[in-house]
């Protein structure tokens, strides 16, 4: 009992010696990291007016060369002394103070004096980057507009160089760059005078319009030589050689009056000379793209004159060709309607066909008038070839579909008398193939015609007669008369295909029984079969009588089938 209870009175006195211990070694951590705090917080303070803020104040003071820049340092001035020599200290005492709250132990006490600490700093932090900012706006402008100005001086002195060497090529617009290039200049002795007076602003300013001068000087030495070459000699040229050309193809007849020539070159004189009083104000524009438009002007002008010459040769010969051709069709036409009545007389045209024909025969009529105004216009001479040809060609289409029209109801008539001479055709031929199948049924004397063939014969030979009849009509109806041609020949040559069938059939079955007579004697089931073949032939019924004949006799022969 007293060992279990001093037991557990160690058990405590350890417990409380670790809790102890634990809290003193919270305690201890705690200090520490306080401790870092007060140090980093104090290395921020220290930072706040570092050298470079100093180092920048004194540059600008070796810049100061107006009394708006003097008004600026001497804030800047103040505002850095004010950090330096008052907010700095009151921070140094106010970490002395969060440093002695923590060596007390007053944790709670310290982390307020901590916070406030870093506001203060934050606070201050800024100040110091927003001067620092504007300290360095003054100081890097100085280099940076150094450097800028160091740019445009070399593209500046490249351009008056470039200007130099090619001075000839400018013509009288030389004057005007000249000009420029003294404006230029004047510009750059007002930029230094703006840097020695630290007028930034100003300096500013002169920049962007030097940079917009040397751009455009640059865009104005590479394009002008090109707009004056073309302006002055190019275009000129092409002027006077159009002109030139043109009035000799007037002289030669050729009506041009539709290009308006003259009109548009006095209109390309008047845009040329607006480029070039816009080249000595330096204004480009679009004048390239105008002249180059112009100059593909008188090239469409030369093709359009080409043309012209080209379609006066295809009009000649063309107009020659589509009235020979009008006039055969003329003819063919003439002769269709000498015949007509005939044609009408022989077969059964519609209303239709009659109307087509018709039609036909007004479309000529106007196709006529329309190459007679044509011919008289190549002949007048007031017409373009150009559109002389355009109208040919149209014509000649309009030609071309009537001669289809033509051609298709010429086929029409045509392959009406076709019809009838092949109707006419056939019906000798099935004629004669009737009358063959007739002889032969009589010179093979066979014994019993079915009746079924006398009633295909009969519808054979009535549809003969109809035949002949339809021809006999007046008109024709082409139509029926085909109908009628195609039932007979049917008829007929299922007529003449039943004739031979029948009589090689009835004259193998007599072979066959002949041939089986040699075996009756022999065999009574034979003789008794080619009885009842006989019997069978003797009654029409010839293909029964055969395949009997060929039943009996099998058994002795199987390649009788082949023999007969």
């Amino acid at each position: 009992m007293d060992s279990v209870l001093l037991i557990t009175i160690s058990a405590f006195i350890l417990a409380v010696i670790l809790i102890i211990v634990t809290i003193i070694i919270i305690k201890r951590n705690q200090n520490k990291k306080y401790k870092k705090e007060i140090e980093e917080l104090d290395i921020r303070k220290n930072s706040l007016i570092g050298v470079s803020v100093l180092s920048e104040i004194t540059k600008v003071k070796e810049l100061i060369k107006t009394d708006n820049l003097k008004d600026k340092l001497e804030d800047w001035d103040n505002t850095f002394i004010n950090i330096r020599d008052e907010k700095i200290p009151e921070l140094t005492d106010l970490i002395s103070d969060a440093d002695f709250l923590i060596d007390r132990k007053d944790y709670k006490q310290a982390i307020r004096k901590i916070a406030n600490i870093e506001i203060e700093i934050n606070s201050l932090k800024k100040k110091t980057d927003h001067l620092l900012d504007e300290v360095r706006l003054i100081t890097n402008s100085e280099e940076r507009n150094r450097a800028l100005i160091t740019k445009l001086k070399i593209v500046y002195r490249e351009d008056q160089n470039k200007y130099e060497r090619t001075k000839k090529e400018y013509g009288e617009i030389g004057v005007y760059i000249e000009e420029e290039i003294e404006r230029i200049d004047n510009l750059f002795a007002e930029f230094e005078k703006a840097m020695d007076n630290n007028d930034y602003v100003s300096v500013e300013k002169k920049i962007n319009i030097l940079d917009d001068k040397i751009n455009k000087l640059g865009k104005l030495l590479e394009d002008i030589p090109t707009i004056v070459l073309m302006a002055t000699v190019l275009v000129p040229n092409k002027i006077d050689e159009a002109i030139t050309y043109y009035y000799r193809m007037k002289r030669d007849g050729y009506p041009l009056d539709y290009l308006n020539v003259e009109y548009n070159i006095k209109e390309i004189e008047k845009k040329v000379d607006n480029i070039i009083d816009n080249l000595k104000k330096l204004e480009l524009g679009e004048s390239i793209i105008e002249l180059k438009t112009f100059i593909e002007y008188f090239n469409q002008l030369y093709n359009d004159f080409d043309k012209e010459k080209e379609c006066k040769d295809i009009f000649r010969q063309n107009i020659k060709e589509l009235g020979y051709k009008i006039d055969n069709i003329n003819k063919v036409v003439r002769d269709i309607y000498l015949q007509i009545d005939d044609i009408k007389y022989n077969y059964n045209l519609s209303d239709e066909d009659i109307n087509k024909f018709s039609i036909l025969n007004k479309n000529l009529e106007k196709i006529n008038q329309d190459y007679k105004i044509l011919v008289d216009q190549g002949k007048m001479k007031n017409f373009a070839y150009s559109k002389l040809v355009d109208e040919l060609n149209g014509l000649s289409l309009k030609l071309s579909r009537l001669q289809d029209d033509l051609d298709f109801q010429l086929r029409s008539i045509t392959s009406m008398k076709d019809d009838e001479t092949r109707a006419r055709e056939q019906l000798s031929t099935i004629e004669n193939l009737l009358k063959k199948s007739k002889y032969r049924l009589k010179d093979y004397k066979i014994p019993v015609i079915p009746s079924s063939y006398y009633i295909e014969l009969t519808e054979a030979q009535d549809a003969i007669r109809e035949i002949v009849k339809e021809l006999s009509k007046k008109p024709i109806v082409i139509k029926i008369l085909n109908i009628r041609v195609d039932t007979a020949r049917d008829l007929v040559f299922k007529i003449y295909n039943k004739t031979n069938d029948m009589i090689k059939i009835a004259s193998s079955c007599e072979k066959v029984i002949v041939y089986g007579n040699r075996y009756r004697s022999t065999y009574e089931e034979i003789d008794i079969a080619l009885t009842k073949a006989e019997e069978l032939f003797k009654r029409g019924k010839y293909k029964e009588s055969l395949d009997l004949s060929l039943k009996s006799l099998s058994f002795i022969d199987k390649n009788i089938s082949e023999k007969i």
